[in-house]
């Protein structure tokens, strides 16, 4: 593609756009008819039409295309995400006014109802899943529940009066009982503040962890060079490490080979399998930091090269499952990487629910390479049958694919997203110093402004939640009078404004 060519010469501008139109639209059509007969929410099909002609478009480098329209003033295409063909229609119709062949063309500007629906159907999901929206802010904020949410009814009040929308009760924390005294102080509070709460339960999911530690070195922190024995379970005959984990899943050592990575404590360790034996693996530890880092129990471990086929729902889930399906608004579902996972939920709910449930909401959550490159098929699989929203874990992300790609990857996942007028929540680690401190970092303020590109965020539990509930509703607030998803607000900025 010549771009000076195509910048020049609006008519070959023209015919180029045509056939990229074209060409999206037998595609996307001939991928969403592929999806369309397990669609069983009428209110999805447009969603993943759109989401099949986005899906097409991006498969092309438009970067020349873009340079080439903006000298005639037209859209770069860099909006395209709630309205793939129709953006495109747009464009050829202005560019068919310019060239005088607009009725050759046949391409008209649609009002702009049609225009923005897709906005309009993913604030309607976010309405649905997350709650209604704020008079002064569109993105919700979710909390995850402490501990004493369960006996302090003024705690669950104070977080609701300061910006709570979602309550999340992690599932692998607490009971039954405590949980069903969480959720009667949200509705108690509810009723008292006129303001509703929507309630998400996590399924906690086969999450590896280490469980029982046993050290015999005079120090308890690792550092490279330590060796850690990862064992199913026995600390008899172990191997002479100083360290001797015992792993929650002792399946995962079907599936570990020599040289596999190991990251413990959300990549605080890391570490290397160097011999495996019939009672777990040895761990050569390669990086810790100069400080060298403490073991302890209850720290994840991930091990991201490893094909580990476990099931994302475990015996102990399927028991909160029958809690859940009965309380919640949403169900979090941790570890998804294909279709067929959010197909094993969606039937466990059904079996539990029938249809009387088909509006509880499925929260998937990404947090592995596997589940973003199937990302399409996972969204057409949970907003065929439920409402779906979808969680970016970033700190499994990061673990598993590394710092540097997070930042990109996670600006694709809200792109796929909101193509399929899904919403998004933003998650891990939003003012984690300000929840657990009292006093955020510069960096983690500028962090929890990003998120307004999401539909919701994520705060964390610590004892400066309330406080923290309040700083991310101002940063909020401020953050959406400029900014929209990736699309600039132009409001008049202060620092253009003249000076006496």
């Amino acid at each position: 593609m010549n771009i000076d060519k195509l910048a020049s010469n609006p008519n070959i501008l023209l015919e180029h756009l045509l056939s990229l139109y074209q060409e999206i639209y037998r595609e996307g059509n001939a991928m969403y008819c592929k999806w369309l007969p397990k669609i069983e929410r009428p209110s999805f099909r447009y969603s993943a039409q759109n989401l099949a002609y986005y899906l097409s478009l991006r498969r092309r480098d438009l970067r020349q295309l873009q340079r080439a329209l903006m000298p005639w003033g037209l859209s770069s295409l860099g909006r395209s995400e709630a309205r793939a063909i129709t953006n495109l229609e747009s464009v050829i119709a202005s560019l068919g006014y310019i060239c005088g062949r607009e009725k050759e063309i046949g391409k008209k500007h649609r009002g702009l109802r049609a225009y923005f629906r897709g906005d309009w159907l993913l604030g309607k999901n976010s309405d649905m899943i997350l709650g209604k929206r704020h008079q002064h802010r569109n993105v919700r904020i979710m909390v995850t529940l402490p501990t004493e949410a369960a006996q302090d009814y003024n705690l669950v009040r104070t977080l609701l009066d300061q910006g709570m929308d979602v309550a999340r009760i992690n599932c692998a924390h607490d009971s039954q009982r405590s949980w069903e005294a969480m959720i009667a102080n949200i509705r108690q509070a509810e009723k008292e503040i006129m303001r509703p709460c929507k309630i998400l339960m996590d399924l906690g999911g086969p999450k590896p962890r280490i469980e029982r530690l046993m050290i015999s070195d005079t120090t308890t922190k690792l550092y490279p060079g330590s060796q850690l024995f990862l064992t199913k379970g026995k600390f008899e005959n172990i191997s002479e490490a100083s360290f001797i984990a015992s792993v929650s899943i002792p399946q995962i050592f079907d599936y570990l080979r020599v040289e596999d990575p190991v990251l413990i404590d959300d990549g605080k360790i890391e570490g290397k399998v160097t011999i495996l034996t019939p009672d777990g693996a040895l761990v050569s530890i390669t990086n810790t930091g100069a400080n060298g880092v403490s073991l302890k129990p209850q720290k994840g471990l991930n091990f991201p090269l490893t094909p580990l086929e476990l099931s994302p729902l475990t015996e102990t889930d399927l028991q909160h499952l029958d809690f859940a399906v009965n309380h919640a608004d949403a169900i979090g579902y941790s570890f998804v990487k294909e279709p067929a996972d959010i197909e094993l939920l969606q039937k466990e709910i059904g079996l539990r629910a029938g249809n009387e449930r088909k509006s509880l909401a499925i929260v998937a959550k990404i947090e592995t390479l596997q589940a973003i490159q199937n990302l399409p098929e996972i969204i057409v699989q949970g907003a065929a049958k439920h409402p779906l929203a979808i969680m970016i874990a970033r700190g499994d992300l990061a673990v598993e694919l590394g710092y540097r790609r997070l930042a990109e990857l996670q600006e694709e996942i809200m792109w796929i997203c909101e193509a399929a007028h899904v919403p998004v929540i933003w998650a891990t680690q939003v003012l984690e110093n300000m929840v657990r401190q009292g006093t955020p970092s510069r960096a983690e303020v500028t962090d929890a402004a990003m998120a307004v590109r999401a539909e919701c965020v994520m705060l964390n539990k610590g004892p400066f939640l309330p406080e923290a509930i309040a700083m991310l509703d101002d940063i909020i607030t401020r953050m959406e009078a400029h900014q929209y998803k990736k699309t600039s607000q132009l409001r008049a900025l202060s620092i253009a404004r003249p000076q006496d």
